[in-house]
């Protein structure tokens, strides 16, 4: 089972605020920090991001420990496309 951890990161004298998203085999992505969206929401799309980018076929359920979020896969139905697939297609029609 794959576990993923979210974390925001403030921002330095070269790069902005971003939230990174790592798994346990260092597979890692980050994106940039939107203060105009929810901080729950930015932390959802980090976790997608890196399932996209992995291509795990997989649902998540996620809780907060500290200032991190952690998700957890659960598996799909084969007949029921990628959550990642309709949430991106969402954030591109807004």
């Amino acid at each position: 089972m794959k576990a993923i951890r979210t974390r925001y990161h403030g921002p330095t004298n070269t790069r902005g605020s971003r939230i990174s998203a790592i798994d346990g085999d260092g597979n890692r992505v980050s994106i940039s920090y939107n203060h105009a969206s929810n901080s729950d929401n930015l932390h959802e799309v980090a976790a997608y991001t890196l399932m996209k980018k992995m291509e795990w076929p997989n649902e998540l359920i996620n809780g907060g420990f500290g200032h991190d979020e952690y998700w957890i896969m659960l598996p799909r139905e084969r007949h029921v496309p990628p959550f990642y697939e309709v949430f991106f297609k969402t954030l591109t029609h807004d």
